[in-house]
């Protein structure tokens, strides 16, 4: 029943679509073909014009007062009241703002001789009020077969109407674009998720939320740059297609140069090359752009996002603390008005001196253990075991320090905090603490439990550096495919001499989170990193989290002769010890990587009881969160709560699983959408 309605829609969709064909055909055929027009004198937008006629009314109207019609009849009160009216009308109109304006047609009513709409543009919308008197009959008659969506351009004057809405009076009206797909229904608007990521055009016409999100965006920018010019920095730009993708711990992208006949990758920071403009002598040096890195997709990370890094010579983190909250505090004044924000409902207080804590102390507030305490390796991996805090065999005692920190500290700081002195084996491009070489001149702020910035004083010492470039040579040898790798011409510019140097990198996507509100990373970005619609013919094995994913498949179709699968168990099970298993189906509202796992995927699952099931499955493998998010899978939901990187995870997801070729194929186990969250297998 479903599909034939579904079936209905598009065939009602595929009338209307052809319907608007027809009207523009007949326009092109009278003469008017909108396509042809190539401008339109727009001098006005919506909100200015309201501005305008407000004070303009405010002045010619000085002084007037509002007719009391207390004790009168309804029949006298109207009558007092539209005399009022066409008064105040008359003095208005005998001195008429006149106004040209332009957007699109969002509501229309015919009304016999005269009409209203009311016409969107980028500041807002405004009601337009359409005679055939003051237009035309031809002209007129054209406007009454338009369609929302339509782009008019409107010449008229501005006046108020009966009910206190400013409108603009129709003298002139041309058609300058036709719309020839259907908009979404007006009351509900573009409310699919998915929809509003892909075709973003559509969300920032039928969502006003979303648009003020993006112009804000474009104004922190605005206003980064400008608070960094009275600093005197200078912005520059450096390559994105690089040999050696240094400056982070992260997977990059790799490409083949045509022209030069080299493989290249993008770029996943910045830093390299504006240390060496400090070695040339530009003293105060920024970038805003664009870095890739070949990550998951979740709520806070997107593979290609826009970071902003700049540098100082002759300064140290303290200098990059002081510049940092000096820039939160200003943005926020500026872009929010306030230096109190709220994020998801709760205030973040960008007025009061952050809070600085080192590692080792932010450690110690929240778990009570000091690792300035540990004296080696061995120790500090016996208290991640005693705290169950998973590591890997080549991590040291500063890796499961940053492990530690992670699990338990990361969490706990909601209001501006600067972490700061990171161990050194987590640092590689930063300067060693004279008090402690084991610890580096490092900070991070956070702000709502992110980390949104990373600010050091910068190594200079260029044999130091070339020491800890050989220790990261080690660890991508030893199967770190995050590791940094050395770079000789940076090695070189060092060896040339640079300057006591504070740097920083500022992640402003997340900074634009937080400042508009904004829950997922997706919705600050204009065009954000989607998969492919209708999936591929690859062999890639997160196909299997499509919408073409085998459903519909014929199994005679697919290729089988390849396949192991695990024996059947030859020990049975009795029937009540199995009805004891609680199979749910369950809806993934969320679903994210977890922090420092290759494997697991964390999802949030709605499963009919009103309160969010947390579980985690390591399959990470084999899909990407986007892919999950929205899929109705089947879960046991009465398994003990299991902790993995320090998270109760409260269930068990069901995949099927099998060999093909050696290697090992999973399947999530993916039902109808048409079944309800909680629905109990039996």
């Amino acid at each position: 029943m479903a599909e034939q309605n579904n079936k209905g829609k598009d065939q009602d969709l595929n009338k209307l679509q052809m319907v608007r064909r027809e009207k523009l055909a007949d326009l092109q055929a009278a003469g008017n073909d909108p396509f042809v027009i190539t401008k339109y004198d727009v001098q006005q937008h919506s909100a200015d014009v309201k501005e305008m006629y407000t004070a303009h009314e405010a002045e010619l109207l000085a002084g007037r007062q509002t007719p009391s019609v207390e004790d009168l009849e309804e029949a006298e009160k109207r009558e007092v009241l539209n005399n009022d009216y066409n008064e105040r009308r008359a003095i208005m109109d005998a001195s008429p703002i006149n106004v040209s304006i332009a957007g699109r047609m969002m509501f229309k009513r015919v009304m016999g001789k005269a009409s209203f709409c009311n016409i969107q543009d980028l500041k807002g919308n405004i009601q337009v009020y359409v005679a055939r008197d003051q237009i035309g009959e031809e002209s007129y008659a054209d406007f009454k077969k338009s369609d929302i969506g339509d782009i008019y351009g409107v010449k008229g004057y501005a006046f108020r109407t009966k009910t206190g809405e400013i409108s603009i009076h129709a003298e002139e009206i041309t058609l300058l674009s036709k719309s020839l797909q259907i908009l979404p229904e007006k009351f509900h608007g573009l409310t699919d998720t998915d929809m509003r990521y892909r075709q973003r055009y559509v969300d920032l016409i039928m969502n006003q939320d979303s648009k003020e999100v993006f112009i804000k965006r474009s104004q922190i920018l605005k206003e980064i740059r400008n608070f960094l010019a009275g600093r005197d920095f200078m912005e520059v730009e450096t390559p994105m297609l690089v040999s050696n993708a240094g400056g982070a711990a992260a997977r990059p992208f790799e490409t083949h140069y045509n022209a030069l006949n080299e493989d290249v990758k993008l770029r996943i920071s910045l830093e390299l090359y504006l240390k060496r403009l400090i070695v040339g002598g530009l003293e105060r040096v920024y970038e805003i752009g664009r870095v890739f890195r070949n990550e998951g997709v979740d709520t806070r990370h997107n593979p290609e996002f826009t970071l902003m890094e700049l540098y100082q010579a002759y300064t140290d983190y303290y200098g990059m603390m002081e510049l940092t909250e000096s820039m939160f505090r200003y943005l926020a004044e500026k872009v929010c008005g306030s230096t109190k924000i709220s994020y998801n409902g709760i205030e973040i207080d960008f007025g009061k001196p952050f809070e600085r804590l080192t590692m080792v102390d932010a450690i110690k507030k929240y778990t009570g253990v000091d690792f300035d305490q540990v004296a080696d390796d061995a120790e500090a991996k016996k208290i991640a075991d005693e705290h169950h805090v998973e590591y890997e065999e080549r991590h040291k005692k500063g890796d499961i320090v940053n492990l530690f920190f992670e699990e338990f500290c990361e969490e706990k700081l909601i209001q501006p905090t600067f972490i700061m002195d990171h161990p050194i084996e987590i640092s590689p491009l930063t300067k060693k603490k004279p008090s402690d070489p084991t610890k580096v001149e490092r900070f991070e702020l956070f702000i709502n439990t992110w980390e949104m910035c990373n600010a050091y004083s910068e190594l200079n010492d260029p044999i130091d550096q070339r020491e800890r470039f050989a220790a990261q040579d080690a660890n991508a040898a030893a199967g770190d495919d995050e590791a940094e790798h050395t770079d000789e011409d940076f090695l070189n510019a060092l060896e040339i001499g640079m300057p006591p140097t504070g740097g920083i990198g500022y992640g402003i996507d997340r900074l634009v989170m937080l400042l508009t509100d904004s829950q997922a990373i997706r919705d600050v970005l204009l065009f954000p990193t989607m998969k492919s619609e209708g999936g591929s013919d690859s062999d890639s094995v997160s196909e299997t989290a499509g919408d073409n994913n085998g459903f519909f498949t014929p199994n005679e179709k697919i290729d089988f002769s390849k396949v192991d699968i695990e024996p059947l168990f030859a020990d049975e099970v009795d029937f009540e010890t199995f009805s004891r298993s609680d199979f749910r189906a369950v809806k993934v509202k969320e679903c994210s990587a977890v922090p420092k796992s290759k494997k697991l995927l964390q999802f949030t699952l709605d499963d009919g009881t009103g309160t969010d099931r947390t579980i985690l499955s390591g399959i990470h493998a084999f899909y990407e969160p986007e892919e999950l998010v929205g899929k109705t899978l089947i879960a046991i939901t009465n398994l003990p709560p299991r902790k993995m990187m320090g998270i109760d995870s409260c269930g068990m997801l069901l995949s099927a699983i099998h060999e093909e070729e050696g290697e090992e194929k999973l399947h999530l186990l993916m039902v109808d959408n048409h079944i309800p969250a909680g629905a109990k297998l039996y």
